[in-house]
């Protein structure tokens, strides 16, 4: 592997500066099962089974968007279908527990058998109808699913619970709204004994920052998140962060190379050394121009600041 060099954040990108690691070598994301799971719909949240073989995540076609899933096949992967527990309401952002045993996603479905779907409450007050998430767990069942189940109020404060991710002890990190600073902020609720605990605001980098979409390793050992300035149009960037104790490392922007394509909601492939993200880059790949207009799955190897980290 080449040497990794430091170079420093742009201020200009994020209220504080941040070193970050520059892979030398290239990066280059691949545009992920192109025609099949890349469509021309768009597509977002790459949740994998532990042995790779299957893959969950939505697509969005407002005010509907649906968990799809697709098997690997001797020939590459099955056309997608709608997940048996979707398909009505407005579903996204599955996340598999990484033993396979349930996944955790983001629904606007009435919490209550007669109730309505969730509105989302802004900051400002304003009511977007329909548009609100929060957080629901479906069980495997042999070689089916069960029926979801809506996490505690514990979890779902917010009206705009979105981006759930379950870690090894089923613990679950997700993002919510900052009552303090009004953007979003991640947090994490501790699975102990079989209930959530009080979620925990997840201390990374400079509290004011705008963050999303936590993709963590099993262990915990590291985290991938996009992230901006607050209050800023611009787009988030990905950044990695690595245990440190009892909490994490300063944040490492993942470089322009990568973030030239504008990634977001970041997921782990089954190796936990391949990052899954959402894209609406226009970008040659897959033998040809990709130019569907649409959010698509890519991946990129996060080798290069895993190895540097370790070594």
């Amino acid at each position: 592997m080449r040497p990794i060099t430091l170079v420093p954040f742009a201020v200009s990108m994020l209220s504080i500066a941040v070193p970050l690691y520059a892979a030398q070598a290239a990066v280059a994301p691949q545009l992920f099962a192109p025609g099949t799971i890349s469509s021309a719909a768009n597509e977002d949240s790459a949740a994998f089974a532990p042995d790779g073989r299957s893959v969950y995540f939505d697509r969005m076609d407002w005010p509907r968007g649906t968990i799809m899933e697709s098997h690997r096949t001797a020939t590459g992967w099955s056309a997608p279908k709608p997940a048996p527990f979707s398909g009505h309401w407005l579903d996204h952002d599955p996340a598999m527990a990484p033993d396979g045993s349930f996944l955790v996603f983001t629904s606007n479905r009435p919490d209550t058998p007669d109730g309505k779907p969730l509105d989302a409450v802004r900051a400002d007050g304003k009511v977007v109808r329909g548009g609100g998430g929060h957080l629901w767990r479906v069980d495997r069942k042999g070689d089916g699913w069960g029926t979801p189940v809506r996490l505690p109020d514990t979890v779902n404060a917010s009206s705009r619970t979105y981006a759930p991710y379950v870690v090894a002890d089923g613990s679950v990190y997700f993002q919510r709204p900052d009552p303090r600073a009004g953007g979003f902020r991640l947090y994490r609720s501790q699975y102990r004994d079989g209930h959530y605990l009080p979620p925990v605001a997840v201390a990374l980098g400079d509290p004011a920052m705008h963050m999303l979409d936590p993709a963590v390793a099993p262990d915990e050992s590291f985290i991938v998140f996009d992230a901006g300035p607050a209050g800023s149009n611009a787009p988030e960037r990905l950044y990695i962060a690595f245990r440190q104790g009892a909490g994490w490392g300063q944040p490492v922007d993942l470089g322009d190379a990568l973030n030239r394509y504008q990634p977001w909601g970041g997921h782990l492939g089954p190796d936990h050394r391949t990052l899954y993200f959402t894209s609406g880059m226009k970008l040659a790949g897959a033998g040809g121009d990709w130019n569907n207009g649409k959010d698509n799955l890519w991946s990129v190897s996060l080798a290069p600041w895993l190895d540097a980290h370790r070594g």
